[in-house]
């Protein structure tokens, strides 16, 4: 019998379907949905001119173009929309074909629908992209075969044929992806919900009601598994259809049954069974610990005990995220590039022992900065501003009470490059310096990994 995947591509044939964008994952898709005989139409704001050497790749394969100014024109008379998450779901050319009955759907949609094996998706503010991949890493010590993939790894629409029912999906869910989304994970995971991306929701409360789709589209068969100290995603309980566990680093919850927490004796547990000394697990910072425990509850009943212990000894973290770059005349670099939110930049800050010295600003993502003063004041020596919302920071910071007695050191640079050299000359052996935004990358960067590895290279440069 021929899988939902088989039967989804074969019925493509003929079928007039338009892709908003020509991202990484809509490339090879418009390749695949081309081969399959569907007629395909690329609306993108660019001008042909600007995709450079793909453009012949879209003339060969016979694609139609929408594109420049009047781009979403080519939304009109078809019968399939792949909408890339960045695009708002909202938008009112979108709606109009939504209403006139046109299939609006996603890269992530279709692969839940034609997904042969069980999935574990994992959202939330901060955390996303650790806790996905320390799910990934304990499957994969256990012996499965596991695909990533959604906000992190590759693309997997494009491989669900070759997906077996006993391997496993792990994925990352922003809210762009999960506001359209009417399918959950067997096992969902949300860390926390705390304000971001403000600039493309209309309000907190429909970033919320995103996130929140992670859960209610779940079986009754299902797991979920949320943030305890958090205000949103502990409320979120309401939502969960299966089994509810929740996951804590400063609350005693382990009344509650298969709960993630810490003990008396600083040893991470999960139910009754105690996994790994916090002392022990490689990743730095409190709130991995957080990570870890969400992943644990997360796998628990799939992974062997011994390899969650193995992992949370062995696994050192994921590019970007408090990323060791070098030590230069006694003075440690690091890289926190995905520190993209006050919140972020707040749980870096609090991974060192010391006052440290940080890089901030960046793209104005309409989100408060007035949480990160006092956490600045705290644990801050020397601050760099830059970027659209590096006034914005240094603001709050100047603000706040206790500026003038914290001693803090504010300068500011108008490039990375003279961030880099500022931190340069105004540290001195035993100093700690690390990029921490607290701002998206967009006004300097297409996206924090492109910053983070410029950040690198100008520091292995000094």
């Amino acid at each position: 019998m021929k899988s939902k995947a088989d039967l989804f591509f074969e019925n493509l044939k003929g079928k007039k379907v338009a892709f908003i964008g020509a991202g990484v994952s809509h490339k090879k898709l418009i390749e695949i949905f081309s081969q399959e005989g569907a007629v395909v139409t690329l609306c993108d704001k660019k001008t042909l001119e600007g995709f450079g050497d793909y453009a012949q790749t879209l003339k060969k394969l016979g694609v139609n173009l929408s594109l420049g100014e009047n781009y979403l024109e080519g939304l009109k008379n078809q019968d399939m929309i792949m909408r890339t998450p960045g695009f708002e779901f909202f938008t009112k050319e979108l709606q109009d074909q939504l209403a006139l009955g046109v299939q609006v759907t996603s890269e992530m949609e279709l692969f839940f629908q034609l997904c042969p094996c069980k999935i574990y998706a994992v959202t939330g503010s901060d955390g996303k992209t650790t806790t996905t991949t320390l799910i990934s890493e304990m499957l994969r010590e256990s012996g499965r075969t596991v695909h990533l993939g959604g906000n992190i790894g590759k693309a997997l629409l494009p491989i669900v044929r070759d997906v077996k029912e006993d391997d496993v999906a792990v994925v990352e869910l922003s809210s762009f992806q999960l506001i359209s989304m009417k399918q959950s994970p067997d096992v969902a995971v949300v860390t926390n919900v705390t304000p971001n991306h403000l600039d493309h929701h209309k309000d907190m409360q429909e970033y919320i009601d995103a996130k929140r789709n992670i859960l209610i589209h779940q079986p009754r068969d299902s797991k979920a598994v949320l943030g305890y100290e958090n205000d949103v995603s502990r409320n979120m309980e309401d939502d969960v259809k299966g089994k509810c566990v929740f996951f804590t680093r400063l609350t005693d919850i382990s009344a509650l049954p298969d709960c993630g927490y810490i003990d008396a004796d600083g040893m991470l547990c999960v139910g009754d069974t105690k996994i790994v000394d916090e002392n022990d697990v490689a990743l730095r910072g409190k709130h991995n610990l957080e990570n870890l425990l969400a992943a644990f509850c997360a796998v628990n009943g799939d992974v062997p005990y011994e390899v969650m212990t193995k992992v949370a000894k062995e696994f050192k973290g994921v590019e970007h995220r408090i990323e060791p770059v070098r030590t230069l005349n006694g003075v440690q670099w690091f890289n926190d590039s995905i520190a993209s939110s006050p919140t972020r930049t707040i749980a870096g800050l609090r991974s060192f022992p010391q006052k440290i010295c940080i890089i901030a600003g960046g793209y104005d993502k309409k989100i408060p900065y007035e949480p990160l003063a006092q956490p600045v004041i705290e644990n801050v020596k020397l601050l760099v501003v830059m970027g659209q919302t590096g006034p914005a920071i240094e603001k709050v910071v100047r603000e706040h009470p206790d500026f003038e007695k914290s001693g803090i050191k504010i300068l500011r640079a108008d490039s990375m490059e003279q961030a880099v050299q500022l931190m340069y000359e105004n540290t001195q052996p035993g100093d700690i310096v690390s990029l921490s935004p607290a701002s998206a990358s967009f006004d300097f960067y297409p996206n924090f990994e492109v910053r983070g590895r410029h950040f690198k290279e100008l520091v292995n440069k000094l």
